[in-house]
């Protein structure tokens, strides 16, 4: 049975961690309440989604599907309680992508639901993708968020303002 997607997946996942991790480190709980505009959401809001998103990833592959009203949302108090919140997270991403397979990713799918009423559909395979691509989107709203409280912004992908020697993640 073939892995290479869900490899890649994996793969993914973990150059991403490093970052994401010391971005998540960095947010004070004293600016949880931040919101840049009105219409944003808070850094704490925020900070949480980016620390939920790898669940996201277990919830496709094991249980097939998330429901909005049934969705458990953690509530951390401090930035430790979001970082330990993260690192649970990845660990059930990670075993979720190395339990299975493409051919099982992609003759699966999984739906996206509000209250049982499904609201979106799509192969696994395909949903996995877009959930990596919506974490770092996130991830990169954190750090402008991160910007405008004079939060060091860490390397990501080269050197930032904040560390300009770059090691790469291991």
């Amino acid at each position: 049975m073939s892995k290479i997607r869900t490899d890649g997946f994996l793969q993914e996942l973990n150059s991403e961690y490093k970052a994401t991790r010391a971005c998540l480190e960095r947010i004070p709980e004293s600016l949880f309440e931040f919101k840049p505009h009105p219409k944003s959401m808070q850094l704490g809001y925020l900070a949480l989604l980016v620390a939920e998103i790898p669940l996201w990833i277990k919830h496709m592959i094991v249980d097939s599907e998330i429901d909005f009203a049934t969705f458990k949302h953690e509530s951390p108090k401090t930035t430790d309680e979001v970082v330990n919140f993260f690192e649970r997270n990845m660990e059930a991403a990670r075993n979720a992508l190395q339990g299975t397979n493409d051919e099982a990713l992609s003759s699966t799918n999984f739906s996206l639901k509000a209250n049982g009423n499904v609201l979106y559909t799509a192969p696994k395979i395909v949903d996995i993708s877009t959930t990596l691509n919506h974490w770092v989107h996130h991830r990169g709203q954190l750090t402008v968020y991160m910007r405008l409280n004079d939060i060091a912004v860490p390397s990501i992908y080269g050197p930032s303002a904040d560390e300009q020697t770059f090691a790469p993640p291991k």
